[in-house]
């Protein structure tokens, strides 16, 4: 067992008996699953919809070179600089020498899933540079020294009396705030940082190859204040982010806005082109695009697990998880959590350390069923599972219980040896691994083929 499997497991063990935990993360996702089925409304036709959106990714990463490259053709037309990063590591050290070059001390960065999986944040504190998240629910877990608990809702495990607390703890005011209260609380710390910082990073949510553009979608407009008011605005995203076209923001937008948090449409949706331009009042003097793989074409490379590049990061699929929903975003100790990022976490980061992370799943297909653009979440977590067995990245015991059980499976005759009791002892007591986290397996004192012939029988 790996070191990360080891502390995944303390850690779901640890959350899954925390009852205060489940009732404050339920709650969060109750108030979804009421505003959804509205959201849905505005669709004649939702699986017509989501259907053209998978269709459209498709084409998107089958031809994933040609729209990359368009797109930094025509963003570089309009003044914008594009930059490739293979890695992680690439993609810090592009930014830090931005930084370098524009004498940076203060950053303002609104949500980016992207900086999350390349720590930027600690890359630049480890420089003397501050970086400050303007998402309050970023913002919240900045200052409790958190990663994000939720692709959409960084701090959904907090309640207003753990904010409280929080504020009252790093930014010395009162412990008994309301939310409203609270909220202006943080404008009021974060309004000063727009105008003291010398960069502004945003991630994108789409990047537009016929234009050039990246579109953004919030609730806040704190992307709006971090890209505008800084003279340089820097984009860190991931390659499968891009779209053929500006048009498909009119299927993406309302399906992103509907699928995250129940919306018709996203308070602020933004597309930005590039740096501002002649004539124009506002804006950043100079804007970078960093387009980053990191693993991502490892992914494109098979053709069974591609279509997980097609996640538009709406987040449902760990609102529909019944993993997730118990042990939380921090046990998966990834970016990524819940069905999407145990999907393409091994895939990103490799199979022999994070492979448990594709076992951490019922096979419920609650995942697939309210994917946003129908990726086969619970195949592709098999593929995984599939991948590592073969891939040698599984332990011996493994190996030789699943050789067994597929024997058994082929033949009959095997199945049918042995009574109910010698098979419970099998499963329950010789393969320890399969009731370390399970119930014992009770299985039927007849099986249905047995039964079958002793009816055909008579």
């Amino acid at each position: 067992m790996s070191e990360h499997s080891s502390t995944f497991m303390a850690k779901s063990t640890i959350k899954a008996a925390d009852l205060e935990h489940r009732r404050k993360v339920n709650w969060n996702i109750g108030k979804y699953n009421a505003s959804v089925p509205l959201g849905k409304q505005q669709f004649n036709d939702v699986h017509l919809a989501r259907e053209r959106a998978k269709n459209i990714k498709w084409r998107a990463i089958e031809k994933l070179d040609e729209y990359l490259e368009q797109f930094e053709a025509n963003l570089t037309k309009r003044g914008g600089k594009v930059i490739w990063a293979e890695d992680s590591r690439q993609a810090i050290e592009e930014v830090l020498k931005i930084c370098k070059a524009k004498n940076c001390k203060t950053i303002v960065k609104s949500k980016s899933m992207v900086t999350e999986e390349i720590h930027l944040n600690d890359h630049l504190e480890e420089h003397g540079i501050e970086s400050v998240e303007t998402d309050l629910g970023e913002y919240i877990q900045q200052l409790d020294g958190e990663p994000p608990y939720h692709i959409v809702t960084p701090a959904m495990h907090k309640s207003r009396e753990d904010i409280a607390k929080l504020f009252a703890d790093k930014l010395n005011v009162a412990s008994n705030l309301s939310a409203e209260q609270l909220t202006l609380v943080a404008r009021d710390k974060l309004r000063d940082k727009y105008v003291q910082a010398e960069i502004g990073i945003t991630g994108a949510n789409f990047i537009l190859a016929d234009i050039g553009g990246v579109a953004v979608s919030e609730n806040e407009g704190n992307a709006r204040l971090s890209n505008a008011f800084p003279k340089t605005h820097i984009v860190i995203t991931g390659i499968e982010k891009v779209i053929p076209s500006m048009n498909d923001l009119a299927l993406f937008w309302p399906l992103l806005a509907t699928y995250g948090t129940g919306q018709w449409i996203t308070s602020y949706n933004t597309i930005i082109s590039g740096p501002r331009q002649a004539g124009e009042p506002d804006g950043p003097d100079e804007m970078y695009v960093i387009l980053l793989d990191n693993g991502r074409t490892n992914i494109i490379a098979n053709e069974r697990t591609r279509e997980s590049l097609y996640c538009i990061r709406c987040g449902a699929c760990l609102n529909a998880c019944p993993v997730y929903k118990n042990i939380g975003g921090h046990a998966y100790e990834t970016t990524y959590s819940g069905p999407i990022g145990a999907v393409i976490t091994p895939q990103l980061k490799g199979l022999g350390e994070w492979k448990h992370l594709s076992y951490a799943s019922s096979l419920c297909g609650n995942c697939t069923e309210v994917c946003a653009v129908k990726i086969n979440l619970h195949e592709i977590l098999l593929e995984n599972r599939h991948d590592a067995v073969t891939h040698g990245d599984a332990a011996w015991g493994e190996k030789v219980a699943w050789k067994v059980w597929k024997q058994a499976s082929l033949h009959r005759s095997m199945m049918n040896m042995g009574n109910q009791k010698i098979k419970n002892w099998m499963v329950n007591k010789v393969f320890k691994g399969w009731t370390t986290n399970r119930a014992d397996l009770n299985f039927a004192g007849k099986t249905f083929n047995q039964m079958w012939k002793e009816k055909r029988g008579k």
